[in-house]
């Protein structure tokens, strides 16, 4: 097994790191204060490939592997985590159903403009009562002779106001239960689509995150992804893949905040010396910097394991599951090692702590992947 990365991958990483100290860390406490979306980085990234990472060249896309995914978006979220999500829906949860899933025609019309950066992608899964409870999806799509229309309501929408084009999850047939979902391609300017208000959150606060809204929205059989009664399949093996940009996201904020207490221990000074000096600050550094390594290793190893084909349900939620605690701690521990001076907004860490802790609930809460690690371990007892 080669734990070393590749002169590609590489430079890769190097390419995001300079791209995110040059052009996010500029304004980030401002963004974040101003609950401001990045669109000029966003753009930015677009011509970078950032935004159409592992989709073919012919669509539009980098043609990058997964492992280049992951490295782009640690770099990212170092820096600055709500660019590093806006990244993260945008390709794993919006480009990835409508490559893997979509026809010939969908992909030219739809999926070629987000991976070119020109347009952005979100996904609707989440409902106000269906967010853990995927299948149970209250937003319905009734078949006519022309499409079908679709009702209902959707909650904590990544790039809700800024995205094009929207995975929408919806009922088909009510009968079948999960098996009655569908997925469809929806655009921002259909008629009975309209976008709720900006959520004031904790963090993240300059990715924007809204609530849809469908009044009977008029939607052509041409906007089927998939086949109908597949949705919940799609929507299931998506989240699979958007695990590990988040576990990615969540190692990020860890090794961010990680480096900014690093770099402080050494200038800070008590009782005549470097608080590195102190064994109390040793113990908290080498804990992050051992955990902040394991993290890494478990989401290299699902991104590995998704480029070779082989199945990363497990691996995918055990990387997000330890890296979203890992950042949460390694942030906490951040602030602590600051002092003071780590509850006030110039040092970033404040922010840091309030970026990671979504990572413990978005794309299935904590409790939710050891759900799915306790069910994928049974199968393999049984195999």
């Amino acid at each position: 097994m080669n734990f070393k990365l590749s002169d590609e991958h590489r430079l890769i990483q190097e390419a995001a790191r300079d791209f995110a100290t040059r052009e996010l860390a500029v304004d980030v406490i401002e963004r974040d204060k101003e609950s401001r979306f990045p669109l000029r980085q966003v753009q930015l990234m677009g011509e970078l490939g950032f935004m159409g990472v592992t989709i073919p060249m012919k669509y539009g896309g980098a043609e990058m592997d997964h492992l280049s995914y992951v490295l782009i978006i640690e770099e990212l979220a170092k820096i600055d985590a709500s660019s590093a999500v806006i990244v993260s829906a945008h390709n794993s949860l919006a480009l990835w159903g409508l490559n893997t899933y979509g026809t010939e025609e969908q992909k030219e019309k739809f999926l070629k403009p987000l991976a070119e950066g020109k347009k952005l992608g979100a996904f609707a899964l989440s409902e106000p009562e269906a967010g853990s409870d995927a299948s149970s999806q209250h937003t319905s799509a009734r078949k006519t002779e022309d499409g079908y229309i679709l009702n209902g309501n959707k909650n904590w929408i990544t790039n809700g106001s800024s995205a094009d084009t929207y995975i929408v999850i919806a009922q088909t047939d009510h009968s079948r239960g999960s098996h009655g979902i569908s997925a469809f391609i929806i655009e921002k300017n259909q008629p009975g689509f309209t976008i709720g208000p900006k959520e004031d959150k904790l963090g993240i606060r300059s990715s924007d995150t809204h609530a849809l809204h469908f009044s009977d929205v008029a939607v052509s059989e041409s906007q089927l992804l998939g086949q109908e009664g597949s949705g919940f399949k799609i929507a299931m093996e998506t989240l699979d893949g958007g695990r590990i940009g988040i576990a990615a996201q969540a190692v990020g904020i860890a090794e961010g905040a990680y480096q900014l207490a690093l770099k402080y221990a050494q200038e800070r000074k008590t009782f005549g010396k470097p608080i590195f000096k102190h064994q109390a600050i040793q113990f908290k550094l080498s804990d992050m910097a051992t955990k902040i390594q394991a993290a890494r290793l478990l989401t290299y190893q699902a991104a590995a394991l998704k480029d070779q084909g082989e199945r990363y349900t497990k691996e995918a939620a055990m990387a997000k599951l330890f890296a979203s605690e890992t950042a949460m701690s390694s942030t906490i521990e951040a602030i602590q090692i600051h002092g003071g001076y780590g509850y006030v907004r110039e040092y970033q860490v404040e922010r840091m702590m309030r970026d990671a802790k979504i990572t413990e609930i978005y794309e299935g809460t904590s409790e939710i992947q050891k759900m799915v690690i306790a069910r994928e371990l049974l199968k393999s007892l049984s195999s």
